[in-house]
């Protein structure tokens, strides 16, 4: 009878150690966590790179959103100081975009916060606020873009280049919040 106890005992914990996900290293779970991503070549890229910490689910939502927000700040501050509109036109798109990105950022540094100070008892509104935040900092940065239309091609290439790469990494960035969100925040 032990011994059937036993046995039954080890079969379990087999089982279950072979269906659990296996991430004996932080690069094992970059690698699972952005195939399925919006952008998963780019999250690959962007969080293997990465210097901080990548071993839980909170580490590379933290990560991705650090990501998004340097590449929007970097943007930001290059559409403030070397892009200039010819036209009024272009200069009204401009100021509207480095408007925008300035929110898209404000809101990005939001979600870094919360992410930093998830609790338990609060984690599901939390996480509510980081994909809202996210989700925000993402319609900032489609308008920025949209607002070029009818503007030079040159400035618009340049400031879409720029933007649209912003705007991918802060979509695979939402994609690990939620992620976050889905496991509850283990090994927070």
């Amino acid at each position: 009878m032990a011994t059937t106890l036993f046995f039954l005992l080890f079969f379990t914990l087999f089982l279950y150690s072979a269906a659990a996900p296996n991430h004996n290293s932080p690069q094992d779970l970059v690698r699972s966590s952005c195939i399925n991503a919006s952008y998963p070549s780019l999250c690959l890229r962007t969080l293997s790179s990465y210097s901080g910490p990548t071993g839980t689910p909170r580490d590379l939502a933290q990560a991705a959103v650090k990501v998004s927000l340097a590449r929007a700040r970097k943007a930001w501050t290059y559409l403030k100081t070397s892009v200039t509109g010819k036209s009024e036109r272009e200069r009204a798109a401009l100021s509207d975009c480095v408007e925008q990105m300035a929110e898209s950022v404000d809101e990005l540094s939001k979600t870094l916060s919360e992410l930093k100070h998830l609790r338990g008892e609060t984690f599901e509104f939390q996480m509510s606020n980081a994909r809202t935040w996210v989700s925000a900092a993402l319609t900032y940065e489609d308008t920025c873009v949209d607002g070029f239309e009818g503007v030079d091609r040159k400035v618009k290439g340049d400031v879409k280049k720029k933007i649209t790469n912003v705007a991918m990494v802060t979509s695979n960035a939402l994609y690990m919040i939620r992620r976050l969100d889905e496991s509850g925040g283990l090994n927070r």
